[in-house]
């Protein structure tokens, strides 16, 4: 069955997100997040705070090489949320500066991405 959803049922809430923030790499999801407004990083933090919980635990009950195309896409969906939580919890008011000289400091390859 292809409803259009990206993510597994139960996700729903996420799905304007997918599309922007589910990226496949950790570069990606680091320039995500330094080009990503405030207004976008706090809609999807806000949309996604009380679902990470219930999205690991919907993940952990299957091997990662064992995801299909719909869990796959919720595990980079939260691991973009990760850098995105970082940026509204942590960072705050600073994020835009810190942005600017994370530019410096570029991720070319994760654990996240083997």
């Amino acid at each position: 069955m292809n409803d259009g959803s990206r993510l597994p049922a139960g996700f729903e809430a996420l799905e304007p997100f997918a599309a922007r923030w589910a990226a496949e790499s950790a570069a990606e999801r680091d320039r995500l997040r330094a080009e990503s407004s405030e207004a976008e990083r706090i809609a999807f933090y806000r949309a996604g705070k009380d679902l990470l919980a219930p999205a690991l635990a919907s993940l952990d009950r299957r091997p990662l090489g064992e995801l299909d195309d719909r869990e796959q896409c919720l595990l980079n969906l939260m691991l973009g949320f990760a850098h995105v939580a970082i940026a509204v919890e942590v960072q705050g008011d600073l994020e835009e500066q810190r942005a600017r000289l994370r530019r410096h400091l570029r991720i070319t390859r994760s654990s996240a991405d083997l």
